[in-house]
């Protein structure tokens, strides 16, 4: 038999080809105890099952619970774990798939009535009994024809189908099955060495879910759940799902009257209320002015163009199925999904020279996309938003500047509103435009920018627009979820299909290297996770209502009107609530709609031409003169880091 060497934590072992990776930690004497217990091995970068028989020389490293994909591995395996329990219970069900993803894992069942709340307790503890048994997790492999045959004989139409798409799209040798206990299914794995590492797991919730996402074909129960290797992360993690809920945007939205979705109107169609106007209002206009403060000019992009530019500009072929369309006099026009098309109008509008360079158009641009129903979720997925959009014109001496001054902007606006961040360099997607030596040229310019500056990065392949690379922006809220909301392409293509040119230092046409770019990105969406970011409660300066004058009776109406109007005078969003209600009502209801400062009238405060100050934590700051209480509501609510040099 061939013998292979191997480099196994800096020791180097000559073993027999077709040996495990079980037998080769065992002889380099890796941990077996404890959380550095290998889970399985990574060999050449590619993850292994521990009984994986090794076939070719290179790496080998165990994984253990810390590594970065020790918990995708448990949670897959686990939701094999659930699959088992659900055919023992319901034999009639057919399974359709089970991933991991970012929090836990699910699995897609085929089941004629719905799952209720008794049933998952109930396959909990199926599972716990499923655990316990310590039944390893078994690969096998068959051909293409004998796992069809396998699966058509089982009656998992859903396996078959996704076998016979597997067939004709990457043609496999063999099909991998794997078997715990009495459970197989069609699976590449890899999975944990058995089921006893499955000990703290739970069942979170039932949705529906098209197969394939696809709204023609059958509607699919979808059962949600979550693992984790020891019960105080599982413990942990539920706390933060529950305070997710208490934070949901849409819940909060109702609550604060920010904002309503009507299935009258039509799902994913936003209808922003004058509370929830009022704070996006807010938000603009804190874009507009230091977008203009940064050297952007303001434009303005029709919303429907005509379908030959959208043809030009390669969004037909590769953006068709996300835009509406209409006619107007027999011409096709599409309504716009993104707003660089007008934006490339507006440079092409006349000649422009490299003194003219770089040029930066911002605007608030509407657009909209056609979203299948089963994803719109509030305003964190919809079908009409707002970006707040820019594209830059730049020449290649001036892009990493410009690059740079964008991550600038992105690191102050995030500050803003206490958020991390982490950066992610997308590449080239398999659907795409453009030739090889401008995509090149235009991820080595994000890579530069981002290593000047020192800013980390992680690489997520194959994942950036259809016209050019991009660095995408997810920041991370107060419960540590991750948002995917600015964005930075750098674009080479559109300015060829579109002849954009400038004329350079020697009289010379030269094109001229197009970012795009968001910060926030959908307003929308940004308003959702700063609603939950904040609970609510948000900073002062972007509250709908900053003040509300509570009136303990109707002889303070009148100074309650005073003040009201002195103080919006000043720029402050007053309110008053002069209702014939008591005291402790309106302080209750004031707190839960999260206004920042409650000012109590009664007739000592009319008297003395005072206010007491009640803050929307419930800290009593007593009692004050007007003066002194403009100065402290004034101090609050200016604008985050205006005066800030740039």
């Amino acid at each position: 038999m061939d013998t292979l060497k191997f480099n196994l934590n800096d020791q180097i072992l000559d073993l027999a080809s077709g040996c495990s990776a079980l037998e080769a930690f065992k002889l380099a004497k890796v941990p077996f105890k404890g959380p550095q217990k290998p889970l399985a091995a990574r060999l050449n970068g590619h993850l292994l099952d521990l009984s994986a028989p090794l076939t070719e020389a290179g790496d080998l490293t165990p994984v253990d619970q810390a590594d970065s994909e020790a918990l995708a591995l448990l949670r897959h395996s686990v939701a094999h774990l659930m699959a088992e329990a659900v055919q023992a219970t319901f034999p009639q069900v057919k399974m359709a798939i089970g991933p991991a993803i970012e929090n836990g894992f699910y699995y897609d069942f085929d089941k004629p009535t719905p799952f209720t709340p008794d049933d998952l307790t109930s396959l909990e503890d199926k599972m716990q009994v499923i655990a316990k048994k310590a039944a390893p997790f078994e690969r096998t492999e068959m051909t293409p024809l004998a796992a069809v045959e396998f699966f058509k004989a089982r009656g998992e139409n859903y396996k078959v189908e996704m076998i016979e798409d597997l067939v004709r799209t990457s043609r496999p040798k063999t099909i991998s099955i794997y078997k715990s206990g009495d459970f197989i299914d069609l699976c590449q794995g890899p999975h944990l060495p058995d089921t006893s590492w499955a000990v703290a797991f739970k069942l979170l919730s039932v949705a529906g879910a098209y197969w394939r996402g696809d709204e023609r074909r059958p509607m699919l129960q979808r059962i949600y759940g979550t693992a984790f290797f020891n019960k105080k992360d599982l413990e942990q993690h539920l706390h933060l799902l529950e305070e997710a809920k208490r934070r949901d945007h849409r819940r909060l939205g109702k609550e604060l009257n920010l904002f309503s979705i009507s299935d009258e109107a039509g799902g994913g169609l936003v209808i922003w209320h004058p509370r929830g106007a009022l704070l996006r209002f807010t938000l603009e206009e804190f874009e507009r002015r230091e977008h203009l403060r940064r050297g952007y000019d303001p434009v303005i992009g029709p919303q429907i163009l005509r379908s030959d530019l959208w043809k030009k500009s390669g969004h037909w072929d590769n953006y068709h199925d996300n835009m509406y369309f209409t006619e107007i006099d027999g011409q096709g026009y599409a309504i716009k999904p993104m707003n660089c098309l007008a934006h490339i109008l507006v440079y092409r509008s006349q000649t422009r020279s490299f003194r003219d360079l770089p040029l930066r158009f911002f605007e608030l641009g509407t657009v909209h996309r056609h979203e299948k129903s089963g994803v719109l979720h509030g305003l964190t997925r919809v079908r009409q938003f707002t970006q707040d959009d820019a594209h830059l014109f730049c020449t290649p001496e001036n892009l990493n500047a410009e690059i740079k001054g964008v991550l600038d902007l992105v690191s102050d606006f995030m500050e803003t509103f206490s958020f991390k961040y982490e950066i992610n360099l997308s590449t080239r997607p398999t659907k795409s435009i453009g030739s090889d030596e401008a995509w090149k040229l235009a991820t080595d310019a994000l890579k530069k920018a981002l290593t000047e500056q020192n800013r980390p990065y992680e690489i997520n392949k194959g994942d950036g627009a259809f016209y050019g690379p991009k660095i995408d922006i997810k920041l991370k809220d107060a419960l540590n979820r991750r948002w995917q909301c600015g964005t930075i392409q750098c674009d080479f293509t559109l300015p060829d299909r579109f002849d954009l040119t400038y004329m350079d230092r020697n009289g010379l046409k030269k094109r001229p290297i197009m970012l795009h770019r968001t910060i926030f990105g959908s307003l929308e969406r940004f308003i959702g996770i700063l609603t939950e970011h904040f609970a609510g409660a948000f900073p002062t300066w972007l509250a709908p209502e900053q003040i509300r004058l509570l009136t303990v009776t109707s002889r303070a109406d009148d100074f309650a009107a005073e003040l009201q109007a002195e103080f919006r005078r000043k720029g402050l969003r007053a309110e008053a609530d002069n209702r014939n209600e008591k005291l402790g009502y309106k302080i209750r209801e004031a707190q839960i709609q999260k206004i920042p400062f409650m000012l109590i009238l009664g007739d000592k405060e009319v008297e003395n031409k005072t206010v007491a100050v009640r803050h929307r934590s419930g800290e009593d700051s007593g009692v004050m003169s007007v003066t002194n209480f403009l100065t402290l509501a004034t101090r609050e609510a200016e604008w985050p880091q205006w005066n800030r040099q740039t």
